[in-house]
C-alpha cells in the first residue's frame, strides 16, 4: 500500500496535477456560462462533477502521454533529466496504466452527460495524442497545444448544452491564443536544446524576440476575445472588472520576461496564468450568480 501510494504521488508530480488551475477555470467557464446564456439557469451539480472527472480524465491523459512520447528528449534536457520517467521513478508500464484508467475516466463521465460530448470525443483524444508529436515536424505545436486547452471551455460548454454556439466558438478561440500565447513565451528556455536536438519550436525558428512579440500580438487577441464575450452575453460589470485584471495580468506577465532576460519565466508562465485564468472565472460566476439573486 505504501509503495502504491508512494507511486501515485510521484504520478501526480510528474504530470504536474496543480497546473489543472490553467484549463480548469476555464471549463467551469464554458459550462455555467453556456448554461445560463442556453437555458437561463445553472447547471446541476451533478453535471459539474462529471464536467470535473472529464477534464481530470482528459489532462490526466494528455500529460501522462507526453512524457511517454518525449522520454528520450527528457533524458537529454537538462531542466527535464529529473523528471520521474527518465529518473527512473516510475516505469512505462505503469504510467500507460494510468493513461488507461484517464481515457476510461474521460469516456466514462462524457457518456453521462450527452450525445453531442460522446460524439465529439474523438476530436478531444486526437489533439490530445497529437500535440506531443508536433514539435517533432512543426514550429506550430504551441498553436495546437493552444487549440487543445481551448477545448476545455468548449467541452464544458457543450457538455452542459449539447450544443455548439457562436460564443462558445469565441470563448474557444480566446482560450486557444491565450494558451499559445504563454506555451510561446515558455519555450524560450529550450531554444538551444530544440535546435540541437533537431525539435521544432517558433522560438527555435524564428528567434526568442518574435516569439515573443508574436505572444504579445495573441494576448491582445485574448483581450478581444473576452471583451467580445461581454456583448454576446448577459453578462454584466462585474465581468469587466474581472477581465481588466486579466488585463493587467497579461501585461505584467510580459514585463516579467525579455529577450536578454528570461529569469523570472516561471513566473510569468506558472503563476500568472494560474492567477488569470482563476480570476476571468471567478468574476464570470460572481457576476452569473449576482444577476440570478436580482
Amino acid at each position: 500500500m505504501q509503495l502504491f501510494i508512494r507511486k501515485v504521488k510521484i504520478f501526480l508530480e510528474m504530470i504536474k496535477f496543480e497546473h489543472s488551475i490553467f484549463a480548469l477555470p476555464f471549463a467551469y467557464m464554458g459550462a455555467i456560462l453556456g448554461a445560463v446564456v442556453l437555458t437561463g439557469v445553472l447547471p446541476e451539480w451533478s453535471q459539474i462533477g462529471w464536467v470535473t472527472l472529464a477534464m481530470i480524465g482528459a489532462r490526466t491523459a494528455a500529460m501522462s502521454l507526453n512524457r511517454v512520447i518525449d522520454k528520450k528528449y527528457d533524458k537529454k534536457n537538462p531542466r527535464t533529466a529529473g523528471r520521474a520517467i527518465p529518473a527512473g521513478l516510475i516505469s512505462i508500464t505503469e504510467v500507460m496504466l494510468f493513461v488507461a484508467l484517464s481515457f476510461l475516466l474521460l469516456f466514462w463521465s462524457a457518456a453521462q452527460l450527452n450525445m453531442l460530448s460522446v460524439y465529439l470525443l474523438p476530436v478531444a483524444v486526437f489533439f490530445l495524442v497529437f500535440y506531443s508529436y508536433t514539435k517533432r515536424f512543426t514550429w506550430a505545436c504551441h498553436f495546437v497545444l493552444g487549440i487543445t486547452l481551448g477545448l476545455a471551455p468548449l467541452g464544458g460548454w457543450v457538455a452542459i448544452t449539447g450544443e455548439i454556439t457562436l460564443a462558445s466558438l469565441v470563448l474557444f478561440i480566446t482560450v486557444a491564443m491565450w494558451s499559445a500565447g504563454f506555451d510561446l513565451i515558455y519555450a524560450c528556455q529550450d531554444v538551444e536544446f530544440d535546435r540541437e536536438e533537431g525539435l521544432h519550436s517558433f522560438p527555435g525558428r524564428f528567434g526568442i524576440p518574435t516569439a515573443l512579440i508574436t505572444a504579445k500580438i495573441l494576448h491582445v487577441l485574448t483581450a478581444v476575445g473576452l471583451i467580445a464575450l461581454f456583448f454576446m452575453t448577459d453578462l454584466s460589470w462585474l465581468y469587466l472588472v474581472g477581465i481588466l485584471i486579466a488585463y493587467i495580468i497579461l501585461f505584467y506577465e510580459h514585463r516579467l520576461v525579455s529577450p536578454k532576460d528570461l529569469s523570472k519565466l516561471n513566473t510569468a508562465f506558472f503563476t500568472m496564468n494560474g492567477v488569470l485564468s482563476a480570476v476571468v472565472f471567478t468574476f464570470t460566476l460572481v457576476d452569473i450568480l449576482m444577476e440570478s439573486f436580482r
